[in-house]
This record gives C-alpha cells, structure tokens and sequence, in this order.
C-alpha cells in the first residue's frame, strides 16, 4: 500500500486552466506617493501633514492631493500630485525630480506602467515649516 501512495505522490497533476488576479487599491499608490514625497527636500504635500500620513497617524480613506486613475487594459496607472513647495526651489526641476521618482519607485514597485504623473505646485512655504515638519517626523520615529 506504501507503494502505491508513493506513487500518487510523484504523479503530475494537470491544473485547470485558471486565471490569476492582482488588484492594487488606489490608497496603495497614494501611500507610495507619500514615501517618496518624504524623501523629496522642498516639497510638502498639500491638504495634510505629510508626516501623520508617513506615521499612520491619518485613516482616511484616501490621500488629500494624491489622486490616482488606473488604466486596467493598459495596465498603466496616472497620478495627479498637489504639493507645495518652499521658496526658493528652481520650479521646473523640482517637478521633474518628483515625476522621475514617483514613476520610479511605482513601476519597481508594482510592475505597472506609469502613464502619466502630474505635479501641481500650489503653494509656497518656508523652508522653516518643512524643517519643523521633518523634525516632528525625527522624533516621532525615535
């Protein structure tokens, strides 16, 4: 009888043919968006504090001034990003700095195609509130 179950054991068994699913809600994407904002000098992300939402410290459902369209026949994800920005920051480079690793960092992460990140600058603020705001970050992880 040993045998026999040994047998069995080692016998291929052919799958029905079966599809695999991956869905990645849109709070995944916005929190990815807030990681790399995080390590972005200059920038803070609009309608929150960038460190609460780093902390867990928001539960909300989703992100204010991240907003997230995916494509599923594309497999491609767009992102529209409202952050501000200290004075004194080249504009233009900045904007490119944040849509380079953005689209960086979801593509690795995902494996999705970035179709499209669109920074708006909304606001600008002193470099003294991104500083205190990376401070409280320091100490909260301590």
């Amino acid at each position: 009888m040993a045998g026999k179950l040994g047998k069995m054991d080692t016998k291929e068994f052919e799958l029905p043919e079966t599809t695999f699913i991956r869905d990645i809600e849109n709070r995944v994407f916005q929190s990815l968006v807030v990681q790399c904002l995080s390590r972005i000098e200059g920038v803070a992300l609009c309608g929150g504090n960038i460190f609460d939402l780093l902390l867990g410290r928001d539960h909300s459902e989703s992100v204010k001034g991240i907003h997230v369209t995916q494509d599923e026949k594309n497999r491609s994800v767009n992102l529209r990003v409202e952050v501000n920005v200290a004075y004194d920051i080249n504009i233009p480079a900045k904007a490119e700095e944040i849509q380079i690793k953005i689209a960086q960092d979801i593509s690795r992460l995902t494996a999705l195609r970035v179709g499209s990140v669109h920074v708006i600058f909304k606001d600008l603020i002193s470099k003294e509130s991104l500083a205190e705001g990376r401070k409280e970050k320091k100490q909260d992880d301590a």
